[in-house]
């Protein structure tokens, strides 16, 4: 009995040993590589919103609980706590790999080197090393945890493991809630949600994205309005197609083409006109008579065009839908945009429209908001981007007697390109966000992408550039995301993450 005891003895102090051992270790690590650990945590899908305070705040715990080994009247306390810990851990892994929405890198110092299911496999091996300390532990009389009656000190044990995991389920519910609705402006980066597939060299920067259809993306030129490429996802199969008008008398200024199946559509503000055509035999059949002069235009369906233009009071910039008809209709929405500085550069942006949700979209380039609205001009919401550019900062210069302005210096660029598919919305960001790397937003640009429906933030990742150009324009259909980059058209396809979001939509549909 005596022999016995002694290897219980010894046991005890050799688990009290190893546990030491591995959290002395990994605080350390924690420690000496203090910011990657915090990115790190900052890119976990369960702890993203609290990283600030968990990067700090595991090492310290870490190294508590080693002194409380260290000393034999507190080693009953110490191992209940790495018991705590080390089950958060387990339970931390066990969630990451069965209900994340993705799984981050792993992290940790010698232990970065395994994978995730053998992380979980080692985690449980201390979780298991640790309840048979404790077992162990009430043969030392010298502790009050070891004077314990038996059954009480079994459903200590069972409390502290139940108790862990709550915590951590309570952590990963309230982190999934604050990032995706309250985001402290924390970027998420999945593994790999886009993968590069084909690259051509258009030659001349001066394209843009028409539109897609029939599984082929067509491209509009500034230069030669009238001639449209058009090309496969495999860019092996190009086509140039050239619009049949015959109208000499129109004074084209900024014409531009957009391709919604099965029209295509001729416009130029500035005339203004717009024209319509079939895309099966690119001829200009009808004209859009009665439309307003306009900045930005997006149609809605055959007869009905959302578009963006001037005040004729202050010249701020106001939303509206433009119906052709007899007679043809005009509805100017200023309630839509909200002024802030001069109503005009303090309201640009982009305009964009989603045919699934049946919604337009208007994402500021000064400011961290977007509009969601119907065709008869109703607010859904005013969104928020992730990042914390609530009021433009831009500097205004008023010329000739104030009926001139121009920007009285370089404005901070919030969101500079957009796209939009089904009820995702893609956004060029360009600003970084916390635990971010300064490398990677010099190699890349970064996108955010929101779910419109449920008005959250989903995910963020970089399309990198290409000889030090960074991206000018994107355009995302249901199984990739184009980018012009540069004179280059790269083509990326939509992992299965990105795919899964996009197609929940439809599935709600059928």
């Amino acid at each position: 009995m005596r022999l016995n005891t002694k290897i219980q003895n010894v046991l005890f102090e050799l688990i009290c040993s190893l546990y030491i051992l591995l959290f002395v270790y990994a605080a350390i690590s924690k420690l000496l590589d203090f910011e990657n650990f915090r990115v790190q945590l900052g890119q976990s899908p369960l702890l993203s919103a609290f990283a600030g305070w968990i990067s700090w705040g595991v090492p310290i715990v870490e190294l508590f609980i080693c002194l409380l080994l260290i000393f034999p009247k507190w080693r009953i306390f110490g191992l209940f706590s790495a018991l705590s810990l080390m089950t958060m851990f387990t339970a931390y892994i066990f969630i990451l790999l069965n209900y994340s929405s993705f799984v981050p890198c792993s992290c940790g110092g010698i232990l970065e080197k395994l994978g995730w299911t053998e992380h979980l496999i080692f985690n449980l091996f201390f979780v298991l090393l640790a309840v048979l300390g404790l077992l162990l532990g009430t043969h030392q009389n010298n502790s009050f945890m070891g004077r314990m009656k038996p059954s009480f000190y079994f459903l200590t044990i069972l409390f502290s493991l139940l108790f862990s995991v709550g915590a951590v389920v309570v952590l990963f519910v309230s982190s999934e809630e604050i990032m995706h609705h309250e985001n402290p402006f924390i970027r998420r980066y999945p593994h790999h949600p886009i993968a590069l597939t084909h690259t051509a060299d258009l030659k001349f920067n001066s394209y843009y994205f028409a539109g897609y259809a029939n599984d082929r993306v067509y491209l509009g030129n500034y230069t030669d309005p009238l001639h449209v490429l058009s090309m496969d996802t495999t860019l092996q199969h190009r086509q140039i197609l050239k619009i049949a008008f015959d109208r000499t008398d129109i004074p084209f200024r900024m014409a531009k083409v957009l391709v919604r199946a099965p029209y295509f559509y001729l416009m130029d503000g500035t005339v203004p006109t717009i024209f319509r055509g079939d895309i099966t035999d690119w001829k200009v059949r009808k004209e859009l008579k009665g439309c307003p002069n306009f900045t930005l235009a997006e149609p809605i369906d055959s007869i009905t065009i959302a578009f963006r233009s001037n005040s004729s009071k202050n010249g701020a910039h106001v939303l509206g839908f433009f119906s052709s008809g007899r007679p043809s209709k005009i509805h100017c929405a200023p309630q839509l945009l909200q002024k802030q500085i001069d109503g005009i550069f303090d309201t640009d942006g982009m305009l964009q429209y989603s045919k699934e949700l049946n919604r337009i979209v208007y994402v500021y380039f000064y400011r961290n908001q977007f509009i969601v609205a119907d065709k008869n001009a109703t607010l859904d919401y005013r969104g928020n981007t992730i990042d914390t550019v609530a009021h433009a900062k831009i500097k205004i210069a008023y010329l000739k007697g104030k009926t001139e302005r121009k920007m009285a210096a370089p404005p901070l660029t919030v969101n500079a390109h957009t796209a939009i598919c089904n009820n995702l919305l893609f956004v060029h960001s360009k600003v970084p966000g916390r635990y971010e790397n300064n490398t990677l937003w010099k190699q890349a640009s970064i996108i955010d992408v929101y779910d419109l429906k449920k008005n959250a933030y989903v995910m963020s990742f970089p399309v990198y550039k290409i000889d030090n150009k960074e991206l000018q324009s994107l355009f995302v259909t249901s199984t990739h995301l184009y980018a012009l980059i540069g004179t280059q058209l790269v083509i990326y396809e939509l992992n299965a993450i990105l795919q899964n979001e996009i197609k929940s939509v439809e599935r709600e549909k059928t």
